[in-house]
């Protein structure tokens, strides 16, 4: 395309969808010179559109301008590289260069994100054979058939999938179902989709649906288990993964679920051995291959937390550094050093941490955990002031990230204490599942929930397992598909529920949890801090079920959680005033709960655990029915996984050098305790 070529057509006020749609017809028939010059025109009205780019550079293709087409799609590439229809089109230029060298290198890395591309499958097919590459020929064409052997609409709609419009596959899918019946891969395509957008109950079903439909269907069962996964099912997805894993227990990824369900599942040292034998797999030396150092430093990071998990700290210590090691700029690495508590940096590390912070080709999760991880290092050698800095650093951007909103937690709130009345329980009195088993700890996180857990794990009769999700999964349950978060259904649902189907939930909860109690015992502690949210649902599910509340003075709790990054959720975390809201919020509940269910929940001070361990321990095994064992008092003793971040503080006797670690930042917390109100003095009552 030069100057002289004829002017420009007027832009249009046409919709982008309704622009593309137009050049598209006007390519398909024939008229690039057209279409390319039109396209100039509509990206004017929408920069940078990846469509409209590619439309232009596959009709300068056609043109001969190869170079003009090439330049495009390198752009694109740039700004656009999990779009597989661009690597597509880079190979059909290639081919007319006759680079048959480059033009596979595109197909295949088109056909690796999208597998739907038949036309990619076909050239890779011929320009295998041309190269004398005859098993890549093969695959390429036995990927083509088995394209050519599904119904249109399901490669289109995978296709569709895989260049990000989930959407349009969906409602592509759902069509087919309805107009043609059950079809395993609609199905399975649905499942994808449905696993993508977090709907896992739905993927859940529709995978079962395919595996009964085609028990031998590879892909299917894998996605199967990883959806499993998703919804910490651990024992159900070890048993879908088990036939694959028999079949090919070599299999690298399959180990890594493997381990992964193990760790679920609180058998750490299976995890650790599967984890061992998956890093003897891999090469002692990965060289510059810097996709193959990031996966070893991964494997050595999941095997630094199993080891940490069993107590092994010093061999847990080796493995976190080992993966910064192989990766310098893992500040998943650097921060779980520092999340040992116990750990202390030497000055290399301390450089190497600020070296990788600042580094402008640092990824915003990294830079989050490096932040964290440098904020703990500056306050264990004194730099309150320098720490601050990262810390807050790292919170601003975490919080930047994320889609937490306060006031649904606050209406969530005061529908519990609308719906949770006297009058309410006292009608469904005889509602739930008899068994006593669980011990619900509930509260803030960093509030010594971990303590507690440990001092009762310590009694004979009492396992503890980890942060169960399974009353959450309830409420999701109770909530139904797409809730309305400023009018949510849960929890005045829970007056809907008859005593056949309170008891059928609570018998639910004890079956789900049954795969984490490996010991036996009587009674099982759920440590998930967040279930304070649900003690309504709770009481009337498991009436008989013990509760304890622990709970910590606000402002060293929250001022704990403002330099902790935790893994997942809590995602109030990550700012002075969402921490201050939660906090005041938990103690407004708290409040309404001890108001309208007197005496069923204990509430634990941490400070007062500290103070007098004998005396709270005492009362707190009474109010579980227990007799009094003296390893409750010697809890640091018990060897038992501990996954929390309090899990080397927990193997230690009592000690009080937790309780004003926030007094050295004072300076910096004058907004939080403004934030917290009247709870800043009244949280004990």
């Amino acid at each position: 395309m030069t100057d002289t070529e004829p002017p420009l057509p007027a832009a249009t006020d046409e919709t982008r969808s309704a622009c593309i749609a137009r050049l598209r017809a006007i390519q398909h028939g024939g008229d690039h010179r057209r279409a390319a010059i039109e396209a100039i025109v509509a990206l004017q009205r929408f920069p940078a559109d990846r469509n409209l780019l590619l439309l232009r550079a596959t009709s300068l293709r056609f043109l001969g301008d190869i170079e003009g087409a090439l330049a495009i799609l390198d752009r694109l590439v740039a700004d656009q590289p999990g779009f597989s229809l661009i690597h597509q089109e880079r190979g059909l230029c290639h081919v007319v260069r006759r680079d048959a060298p480059a033009a596979i290198a595109a197909f295949r890395a088109a056909v690796s994100i999208n597998p739907a591309l038949a036309q990619s499958w076909h050239m890779l097919a011929s320009l295998s054979r041309m190269v004398g590459d005859d098993a890549g020929a093969q695959e390429a064409r036995s990927q083509e058939l088995a394209l050519q052997s599904l119904p249109y609409p399901i490669v289109q709609a995978t296709s569709l999938f895989a260049d990000g419009d989930g959407v349009g596959a969906e409602a592509l899918m759902r069509r087919f179902l309805l107009d043609h019946g059950d079809h395993p891969e609609a199905m399975r395509l649905l499942a994808k989709i449905g696993l993508s957008q977090d709907v896992l109950d739905d993927a859940e079903i529709l995978y079962a649906a395919v595996l009964a439909m085609v028990p031998d269907h590879r892909a299917a069962r894998h996605e199967y288990a990883q959806t499993l996964l998703a919804r910490h099912k651990f024992a159900e997805a070890g048993a879908v993964l088990a036939p694959l894993l028999a079949e090919d227990g070599d299999n690298l990824a399959l180990r890594e679920m493997a381990a992964t369900i193990a760790v679920g599942l609180g058998q750490t040292d299976e995890a650790i051995r599967l984890y061992e034998q998956i890093r003897a797999a891999l090469p002692d030396d990965p060289g510059d291959d810097a996709g193959l150092r990031a996966h070893l430093a991964d494997i050595e990071l999941w095997r630094g937390h199993a080891l940490k998990t069993v107590g092994r700290l010093p061999d847990a210590i080796a493995a976190y550094r080992t993966a910064v090691t192989l990766r310098p700029d893992f500040g998943d690495g650097w921060w779980s050093l520092a999340n040992l508590k116990t750990y202390r940096f030497p000055a290399d590390d301390l450089a190497a941490m600020r070296a990788a912070q600042a580094a402008p080709g640092t990824s915003d999760v990294d830079r989050v955990h490096l932040n964290f991880a440098l904020g703990k290092a500056l306050e264990d050698v004194g730099d309150t002031a320098d720490a601050w800095t990262h810390y807050a650093q790292g919170n601003a951007l975490q919080r930047a990230s994320s889609h937490y909103r306060p006031d649904i937690l606050e209406t969530n709130t005061a529908e519990q204490k609308r719906v949770g009345t006297p009058a309410f329980f006292a009608a469904r009195a005889d509602f739930g599942a008899p068994a006593p088993d669980p011990i619900f700890v509930v509260g803030l996180p960093r509030s010594g929930s971990t303590l507690i857990e440990q001092i009762l794990a310590s009694h004979p009769h009492v396992e503890g397992t980890q942060e169960l999700p399974d009353i959450q999964r309830i409420v999701q349950e109770l909530q139904g598909r797409d809730p309305d978060l400023d009018r949510p259904r849960y929890p005045a649902v829970l007056a809907d529920l008859d005593r056949e189907r309170a008891r059928a939930l609570g018998d639910a909860y004890l079956a789900g949890t049954r795969a984490h109690r490996v010991l036996g015992r009587p009674f099982f502690v759920d440590k998930m801090p967040n279930n304070f949210r649900h003690i309504g649902l709770i009481h009337l599910i498991l009436p008989n079920a013990k509760i304890i509340d622990v709970r910590r003075s606000p402002m060293a709790c929250c001022f704990s959680n403002l330099k902790q990054l935790f893994a997942r959720g809590q995602e109030f975390t990550y700012s002075i005033d969402d921490i201050a809201r939660y906090y005041r919020t938990y103690l407004d509940l708290m409040r309404h709960w001890e108001a309208v269910l007197p005496g069923r929940v204990l509430k634990v001070v941490h400070e007062d655990v500290i103070d007098d361990l004998d005396a709270q321990v005492r009362r707190l095994l009474e109010h579980c029915g227990l007799a009094f064992d003296p390893a409750c008092l010697d809890f640091h003793q018990n060897r038992r996984a501990v996954r929390t971040p309090s899990s080397e503080q927990v193997r230690q006797p009592i000690f009080r050098d937790g309780l004003d670690q926030w007094r050295a930042f004072e300076p910096w917390l004058a907004d939080l305790r403004s934030a917290l109100g009247e709870a800043a003095d009244a949280w004990r009552t």
